[in-house]
């Protein structure tokens, strides 16, 4: 990043210093391509995963119409990110025509696929977006196979792979998916650079309109320095993290059970990612955990990251059948590459020492 940031040309001029700025960002195209197993030419950079999420809803249901064969049906998961359900909202009050349809999730937090026999037959045009992993619980989707069954209706599948890329085999190809996002930050890149990547014979239109950069699918001066950093996040992504991060999180939910018989550990029961633990522990809010943590020099979240620092209920919870007064409880606790089971110790001090507290005070 800091060589692009040097370089400071603009990828689209001809001169030297262009040239040397298109290099930079075709080079990182290369690398994330090879990250998700994808031709470079399919990936699409954009500002965040929230933008590309947008980007692919909006811009399949316009390039549809374009094509002649609109959308008449948007089927999104009940577990979907926010970026998701806000760019559906939209479409749905910019074309009333398009009938919505919400996919229900077991109480596991695995979209239901039988769900998806109500879809629209073959000409009528669906789009159905799922997410290969849940923001929230870490829960794994089966990708494939939902996929397979949108594609014998002749629909269309928007797979969002912020949270998985990096973590899981979310192969584009191999997936089916008409259009996939991810994130730089999630596989360790800066803030503020995401991707879309876009099948040769899926339906799109641009949604930003100006120049003709990224193959006239977004405009606007690419971010070089940002898609540097993601390049590169892509190139050092390390599989043995995987099985390292899941003995820290199957450690810190084993010393949760130790210490608390109440604990609630939300899809334990599926397949999750390696480093998401989504927990509740019953009469402790969740706010009171995160501001006891913090003081503590312990950094979790409540629902989604995203959430512009709001301790707000969560719909993933809501649709896998969690009672309100619990999912107020839930926090969520990630790792990263950097964690160490010292960190996994505090955490578990720190939780500790506010039920103690807690206790105390509803004695006294």
């Amino acid at each position: 990043m800091e060589h692009a940031l040097n370089i400071s040309g603009n990828p689209s001029s001809v001169h030297s210093r262009g040239r040397a700025a298109r290099s930079i960002v075709e080079e990182a195209r290369e690398e994330i391509a090879g990250l998700m197993r994808a031709r470079p030419g399919n990936v699409v950079f954009t500002g965040s995963g929230t933008e590309a999420n947008f980007l692919a809803l909006q811009g399949a249901v316009l390039g549809a119409a374009d094509m002649g064969a609109p959308i008449g049906r948007l089927c999104v998961s009940a577990i979907e990110h926010d970026s998701i359900r806000n760019a559906a909202k939209d479409i749905g009050e910019r074309h009333p025509e398009i009938r919505f349809a919400l996919i229900p999730v077991s109480r596991g937090g695995v979209v239901d696929i039988d769900a998806l026999r109500s879809l629209p037959g073959k000409g009528e045009g669906s789009l159905v977006a799922v997410m290969a992993a849940n923001n929230e619980t870490g829960v794994v989707q089966p990708v494939a196979e939902i996929v397979e069954r949108v594609h014998a209706t002749g629909g269309r599948c928007v797979v969002d792979a912020v949270q998985a890329c990096g973590k899981i085999a979310t192969g584009f190809v191999a997936s089916g998916a008409d259009y996939m996002t991810i994130s730089a930050h999630k596989i360790g890149g800066p803030h503020g650079v995401g991707a879309l990547i876009v099948r040769d014979d899926a339906p799109f239109a641009a949604i930003i309109r100006g120049g003709g950069q990224e193959s006239n699918r977004r405009a606007g001066t690419e971010n070089v320095a940002g898609i540097a950093g993601f390049g590169a996040a892509a190139k050092s992504c390390a599989a043995d993290d995987i099985d390292r991060q899941t003995e820290l999180r199957d450690r810190f939910e084993e010393g949760l059970r130790q210490r608390f018989a109440d604990v609630v550990i939300f899809g334990a029961d599926a397949p999750r990612l390696a480093n998401t633990s989504c927990f509740a522990l019953p009469g402790i809010a969740a706010e009171t955990a995160l501001i006891a943590l913090d003081l503590d020099g312990v950094m979790v979240s409540s629902g989604a990251a995203c959430s512009s620092g709001k301790v707000r209920p969560s719909h993933v919870l809501e649709a896998m059948g969690v009672s309100s007064d619990l999912a107020r409880s839930a926090l969520r606790v990630s790792l990263g590459w950097n964690s160490v089971e010292a960190d996994i110790d505090a955490a578990l001090a720190s939780l500790e020492k506010l039920a103690a507290r807690i206790v105390a005070r509803r004695a006294a």
